[in-house]
């Protein structure tokens, strides 16, 4: 399947190249996602929404484990198995999150912590948390916490409209959705 935009391509204009080099650091050992060299083509853009994105995937306070469980679930909800994919590969081990939590969420399979699942499916369908799921979140978290908790799951929704829209093709190393 070829991409609706294509993406930037080597060699990169140095203004393109520096904004790739914040988005993915050359340390990472990948080359710079097709995600994020689809977002270079509206590089300003690109570089107001950076901040918003490296705070929630890197300077967040929700525990790294919760992240994932939510960018996981709510981009395999959304049917972006590019992101689903790039996280079960690059994130999910770090935190000790296996292959098969990720197919779990993506699945429909038992996960271990309900509660989230349940949010994000709340905060998928309806943009909304019932009074039920906010209270057992109070319980866990607190303010800061639940504030980025929405945020996480309404920027990883954006993220997947970007990408299911553009037809942006899985990249090569990234896991698939189980085979159900």
């Amino acid at each position: 399947m070829s991409p609706r935009l294509q993406p930037v391509e080597p060699p990169y204009p140095e203004h393109i190249d520096r904004l790739l080099t914040k988005l993915m650091p050359p340390a990472t050992g990948y080359e710079p996602l097709l995600l994020f060299r689809v977002l270079a083509l509206h590089p300003e853009l690109a570089d107001r929404a950076r901040p918003m994105a490296s705070g929630l995937l890197n300077k967040g306070s929700l525990p790294a484990r919760d992240r994932e469980l939510v960018i996981s679930r709510t981009t395999a909800r959304a049917g972006a198995e590019y992101e689903w994919g790039v996280h079960a590969v690059i994130y999910g081990p770090q935190l000790g999150l296996g292959q098969e939590v990720f197919d779990a969420i993506a699945g429909g399979g038992e996960v271990d912590d309900s509660l989230l699942m349940t949010a994000v499916d709340e905060l998928y369908d309806t943009a909304m948390l019932s009074e039920i799921t906010w209270q057992r979140l109070r319980d866990r978290y607190d303010d800061a916490q639940l504030v980025e908790l929405i945020l996480l799951t309404g920027w990883y929704r954006t993220l997947s409209t970007l990408i299911n829209a553009a037809e942006i093709p899985l990249e090569s190393w990234a896991a698939r959705f189980p085979q159900t």
